[in-house]
């Protein structure tokens, strides 16, 4: 048996375990949780939060979670961006935590490196892991918490909501594993006049995605929209916690979106088309791709789409099926299916 095929048979069998019962879906969620891997390239909230428990750990003495002081670059920490994009400074400021460590200093955020990052808070705390911890919460969960990085009331509830959610103990603390849960978390695009629409594909709220696929929508429909070609229209990315969706062979971990084709008349968001068709759009479509190949480099692992001038220009791959939609699958440094490593 595959390693796929066995993934899908043990979420079954966890699935009919929990109806038996009475537990709720999101327990299986909270069994299969995991520090996803970050490295230069990448963008989105699990970064902002890696950036913000830099700072955290840099300005805490002694650190947070263990080893000594460290500085990048041998200058003042606050000199790490909260900006959510995985640049060269967030990437020695990665070596620098694991320097402190005694870990590989290799620049990626991988599990040990996340380890070294969190620390257990509770009510009454303050500081840069606080607020990186409220800003998950909003992110992730829309949770109405503010981002002030004082752990008060308002914190401890929704992080008791979001316990309850992923079958985790209710004790408003964040420990290691209420850390790795909220880090693992999809989140949802913002749909607005200024970057995205939703199409539906028939399967209902399937626009779930790991931070990184959503923050490269984001920008690259932010990009698309000031080029003057309309909002990108997003079909299925994933479900909130990943597996099995209706009609798709992938979509499973929050790394796949589907997208309409630009029409030229940017009405994309309610008309769909195909490349043969008049109504495509090519240069809108081009600059779409380019955009989302800009906005997270070496992190698109392909995109699929059967314009025969993009895939000669080296921009798209030929899929029997994909006339009609591009099918964008990104990648990190690290991942347990190989489909998605890069």
């Amino acid at each position: 048996m595959n390693p796929r095929t066995a993934r899908r048979w043990l979420a079954l069998a966890l699935v009919g375990l929990m109806a038996i019962a009475g537990a709720s879906a999101p327990v299986l969620a909270a069994i299969s949780t995991f520090y996803p891997t970050q490295s230069l390239g990448d963008r989105g909230t699990d970064v902002a939060t890696i950036q913000q428990l830099i700072r955290e750990y840099q300005t805490t003495d002694p650190p947070p979670s263990g080893g000594r002081t460290v500085t990048v670059r041998g200058i003042d920490p606050l000199v790490v961006p909260i900006d959510g994009i995985f640049g060269a400074t967030t990437a020695d400021g990665v070596r620098a935590i694991q320097a402190s460590r005694g870990l590989v200093e290799t620049g990626i955020a991988d599990a040990a490196t996340w380890e070294a990052l969190v620390t257990p808070i509770g009510p009454g705390a303050t500081g840069a892991a606080v607020f990186a911890m409220q800003r998950l919460l909003r992110e992730k969960q829309a949770a109405a918490v503010p981002t002030d990085g004082v752990y008060g009331a308002a914190t401890t509830a929704a992080v008791k909501a979001f316990q309850a959610h992923m079958g985790l103990s209710q004790t408003g603390s964040v420990n290691v594993a209420t850390w790795r849960a909220l880090v693992w978390h999809f989140e949802l695009p913002r749909f607005s006049p200024s970057a995205l629409c939703d199409y539906s594909s028939g399967n209902g709220p399937a626009n779930w995605g790991t931070a990184e696929m959503i923050s490269t929508l984001e920008a690259a429909g932010t990009a698309t929209v000031a080029a003057g070609f309309g909002r990108v229209a997003v079909g299925d990315v994933s479900l909130e916690h990943g597996g099995d969706i209706p009609g798709h062979l992938t979509h499973e971990v929050g790394l796949d979106a589907d997208l309409r084709p630009m029409r030229k008349t940017n009405d994309q968001c309610s008309s769909r088309t195909t490349w043969r068709t008049t109504a495509y759009d090519r240069v809108a479509t081009r600059s779409l791709v380019q955009a989302i190949r800009a906005a997270t480099p070496g992190h698109v692992k392909f995109i699929l789409f059967n314009d025969p001038v993009l895939i000669s220009e080296g921009l798209t791959t030929y899929r029997s099926g994909h006339d009609d939609h591009l099918h964008v699958t990104l990648c990190e440094a690290w991942f347990s299916d190989p489909l998605y490593r890069c």
